[in-house]
């Protein structure tokens, strides 16, 4: 009996190695297929969406290496071009940049594509989006390195090629959102615009609460410290 138990065991654990090895190989192809969909929008979000190109893992994949690509241009871009003080930098506010946007975007962009009968689905808005931020993965690291070898002068080159990936990023964005949701051009610049503003709301609703909640607690710890100071 103790046998077969091991030997069970023995497979189950076998099973567990082979099994996350295939994810394994699948998440690194659909990291690869980031490239691709970079390159050939229309074909790649397209297969992401119905060819089942890409994944959940992928997609946060890319989102952990652009914070971490982000926290290392923002600490070792060469001084000339770097406007940050890199001994003061706070990973928790690298992971909000990107993670807050994005996060915002998906859920404002899923909740309103959802009343305009969009075709995309929480998790394929996701996946969309985190592929189509690819370009600034792959310029930021290089631009990094690159710009300990420019002077003041040559800054310019430096910023065109930097906002270059800004707007390839957002017109990645456009197509995905396009593409996931099956819309024409034109609904998909209106449902863009609506997740923009509901987003801006969201953003302002939320510093709205936080600030309650400071004044709230601000006032608790004082009607507190004059109790104290009173007894």
């Amino acid at each position: 009996g103790g046998r077969v138990t091991a030997d069970m065991e023995e497979a189950f654990a076998s099973d567990d190695v082979e099994g996350f090895r295939l994810k394994t190989r699948l998440t690194i192809r659909a990291l690869w297929y980031s490239v691709y969909v970079s390159l050939h929008p229309f074909d790649g979000f397209w297969d992401l969406k119905y060819e089942k190109r890409g994944n959940m893992a992928a997609s946060n994949v890319l989102l952990i290496l652009l914070v971490l690509s982000n926290a290392f241009g923002r600490q070792f871009t060469g001084f000339v071009l770097n406007p940050n003080d890199p001994t003061k930098l706070n990973i928790l506010m690298e992971v909000a940049v990107v993670m807050v946007p994005f996060i915002l975007w998906v859920v404002v962009n899923w909740s309103l594509t959802t009343l305009l009968e969009g075709k995309g689905t929480f998790s394929q808005i996701w996946i969309a989006t985190a592929y189509a931020l690819t370009p600034l993965i792959i310029v930021n690291i290089p631009m990094t390195i690159v710009s300990h070898f420019i002077t003041l002068e040559e800054a310019a080159f430096y910023n065109v090629i930097t906002i270059l990936a800004g707007v390839w990023a957002l017109t990645l964005v456009f197509i995905g959102n396009m593409t996931t949701h099956e819309f024409f051009v034109k609904k998909t610049v209106w449902s863009s615009c609506l997740t923009l503003a509901g987003m801006l709301l969201v953003a302002f609703i939320g510093l709205l609460f936080f600030s309650l909640i400071g004044e709230m607690t601000n006032f608790a710890a004082s009607v507190y410290r004059e109790v104290v100071f009173r007894m």
